[in-house]
């Protein structure tokens, strides 16, 4: 893929965010962030023009598309796109509008798309409905996974030291999958884990509250998915062919399951906040993500062999109840 093509999904990921003009500026700024990450990788050097041309409609659609000439390309940026438009549990009006003129413009037809349509969409309406209070059983590999940190002074940090690690290996492990509607189970899981954290120090929120801490933080919903996107297309690790295999993902993922690292983060984020009293404010929740993300993304690489292991057991059945508690 070149560089012009991957600067073409990755523009038309980036319009399906703002479709529906409402994003809020924290999410905004997320984006731009991520931006600037990728735009330091060589491959990605117009990345951060391509958010600011998508930001101020210097870049339309139409022009997006036209790089895009083999059918699955095409497919592929139809399918991240649907996958940002869905990635807060629900799509609006706008959003239902601007994928139904990229599918046009992609040439692509309701029957092509249908398959995945219908996958993307049950995940969204099973993430959107699901309780955090829910809870499915993790992969059996994940059980007897050790804890990383064995500082933890308590049998309950320990506890929740294991949950972190086990949501951030499964994590990471569907951001592997080669089907892309799968990293939409990504927020749902880390909202059940910011959940078991906090009702381990006595707090009981709902998913909304959940989300906004998770924002607060300063980790995008949207940006999450987009940067996912971004670093697998730079990375080539999405190859030529939408219709790629896990083998061929998973041996060439080093470094790349940028979602361990962002849920492992977040969960000692959120630990520090609730054993803290919910003293933090935004800025310091800010901070301290940004201080753990780093070392998170030294742990990946400690991590990845079990990280591909759990992504080789998965299937769509079993990411479906892992979302929903079942």
């Amino acid at each position: 893929m070149t560089e012009s093509e991957q600067q073409a999904i990755l523009g038309i990921a980036l319009l399906a965010a703002f479709a529906d003009g409402h994003k809020a500026d924290a999410e905004r700024e997320a984006i731009r962030r991520m931006a600037d990450n990728l735009g330091h990788d060589g491959a990605a050097a117009g990345l951060t023009k391509l958010y600011q041309d998508v930001l101020l409609r210097r870049l339309s659609l139409a022009d997006a598309v036209t790089p895009l000439r083999e059918a699955d390309q095409r497919m592929l940026a139809y399918e991240m796109a649907v996958c940002v438009c869905d990635a807060d549990g629900r799509q609006t009006p706008a959003e239902t509008a601007f994928l139904q003129d990229l599918r046009q413009r992609l040439g692509l037809d309701a029957g092509t798309t249908a398959a995945f349509d219908k996958e993307a969409d049950a995940l969204a309406a099973v993430a959107q409905t699901a309780s955090p209070a829910s809870a499915a059983p993790m992969p059996a590999e994940l059980q007897s996974v050790p804890v990383a940190t064995a500082s933890a002074d308590t049998a309950r940090d320990q506890a929740l030291d294991k949950t972190i690690l086990n949501h951030a290996l499964l994590n990471g492990a569907l951001e592997l999958l080669p089907q892309s509607w799968a990293s939409m189970a990504i927020i749902p899981l880390q909202v059940k884990m910011v959940y078991a954290v906090g009702k381990a120090h006595g707090v009981e929120l709902d998913q909304g509250h959940i989300r906004e801490f998770i924002a607060a933080a300063g980790v995008g919903i949207t940006s999450q998915y987009i940067e996912q996107f971004g670093r697998k297309l730079i990375g080539g690790l999405l190859g030529k062919a939408a219709g790629r295999t896990l083998g061929r993902i998973g041996g060439a993922a080093t470094g790349m399951a940028f979602s361990f690292a962002t849920t492992y983060a977040l969960g000692q984020v959120a630990k520090r906040y609730y054993a803290g009293g919910r003293v933090m404010n935004t800025a310091v929740l800010q901070q301290t993500f940004q201080e753990l993300l780093g070392p998170a993304k030294r742990l990946q690489s400690q991590y990845l062999p079990q990280i591909e292991q759990t992504a080789r057991g998965l299937d769509a059945g079993k990411v479906m109840a892992l979302v929903r508690g079942a």
